[in-house]
């Protein structure tokens, strides 16, 4: 049976609670939910190895340690999920990142799923899925599914809140992924949102069009390209590069908007 990690770090409780209080504006809720991604980050890759390098400093030369494994692959849930994602790159700038829409059906409150975008290779990766909320854990268990049917297998779970009925499904399913979470509240009301959670600014941003989820998410991944190209043109479509520019200025232009 899997871990279940309930992070009870002053920081992190202090946070959710303001995250907690109805008067918190947007703007204070996703500053929040970056830095408790952040904060969570350290526990969730605690058990990542690692192995002696040689370094040169300005001294002498030694061994020190350094990860054993850098291809590190965050997986939000859309859409809310994407909102965790710039506080564990911050932890970790090397990590890639791909995404999973998905919504709740308001009638069945089951998840379908209407997108998927991971990076090549990934199921030699190690994968955090990240979602702020683990209610019935529907959208969890088909995430992780997802995954795994493309031949994942080294994945874990983070979320901010859970409910102990999410908790509990998502073991019996998938018994081999580990979940770390910020806290476990009450329960499942009769509309499955988790009681008390953070009233209705559990929606910041889940409220959002999956049209426009799809959109940023796609940009993401664009600008994820090594290429010069696909950079700008991802610039362009997040509305940072400005007019398309041709003739001999264009690389100038390029250069430009990734200063």
């Amino acid at each position: 049976m899997s871990e279940v990690h309930v992070l009870s770090h002053p920081l992190i409780a202090d946070k959710l609670t303001r995250m907690r209080r109805k008067e918190t504006s947007s703007q204070d809720f996703r500053l929040l939910l970056k830095e408790i991604s952040l904060l969570m980050g350290y526990e969730v890759t605690r058990d990542f190895s690692t192995k002696p390098s040689e370094v040169e400093t300005p001294i002498c030369k030694g061994e020190f340690p350094e990860l054993t494994e850098r291809f590190i692959t965050i997986a939000p849930i859309l859409r809310a999920g994407i909102g965790m994602v710039d506080g564990l790159l911050e932890l970790m700038p090397f990590a890639h990142v791909g995404h999973i829409g998905m919504y709740r059906d308001e009638q069945t409150h089951q998840p379908v799923e209407y997108y998927y975008k991971m990076p090549e290779d990934v199921e030699e990766s190690i994968i955090i899925v990240v979602d702020p909320m683990l209610a019935t854990g529907g959208s969890a268990i088909d995430a992780i599914d997802s995954l795994k049917s493309r031949g994942c297998t080294n994945i874990r779970l983070m979320n901010l809140v859970a409910a102990p009925e999410g908790v509990e499904a998502v073991q019996k399913v998938h018994p081999d992924v580990d979940i770390y979470v910020a806290a476990v509240d009450e329960c499942l009301n009769d509309k499955a949102y988790i009681v008390p959670a953070w009233a209705m600014r559990a929606t910041a941003f889940s409220a959002r069009s999956r049209g426009k989820a799809y959109g940023r998410a796609r940009a993401f991944d664009v600008c994820a390209r090594s290429t010069i190209k696909g950079r700008v043109r991802a610039s362009r479509r997040l509305g940072e590069g400005g007019p398309r520019v041709r003739g001999r200025n264009r690389m100038r232009n390029r250069t430009r908007v990734f200063l």
